[in-house]
């Protein structure tokens, strides 16, 4: 056994022989559902000022802003799947409450809920 001053340390001989650490295939993604007056959209197009135009699952186009405390949190892009809230007083408009994460729209997806966006796109 040979110490060093440094002390008692493994000398890595190839980087390659380590295996890159895979996702577990098994491991289940909880995908958030919308609650009641919430709607699964996707994004159509930004229109500047963090308001997005969305079509909803109720086949409505609808201008969405993405309120302040989500603002940093959010960073989307056309085709992206979200949950809007439409406005209690202006149907026409909304606010943009979750974004869905690639495992998650897969896990929609096997459930059917985006069924009906996926047809329509």
């Amino acid at each position: 056994m040979n110490k060093s001053e440094y002390g008692d340390f493994e000398e890595i001989k190839d980087e390659s022989e380590k295996k890159p650490e895979e996702p577990d295939p098994t491991f289940n993604v909880r995908a958030r559902i919308p609650r009641q007056g919430q709607l699964i959209g996707v994004v159509l197009e930004r229109l500047g000022g963090k308001r997005m135009s969305i079509k909803a699952t109720d086949k409505k186009v609808r201008n969405c802003r993405v309120p302040g405390r989500f603002r940093r949190k959010f960073w989307l892009r056309p085709n992206h799947i979200v949950i809007i809230e439409p406005w209690p007083d202006d149907d026409n408009k909304g606010d943009i409450v979750y974004q869905y994460r690639p495992a998650e729209i897969a896990q929609l997806r096997k459930r059917g809920i985006l069924d009906d966006l996926s047809r329509e796109f």
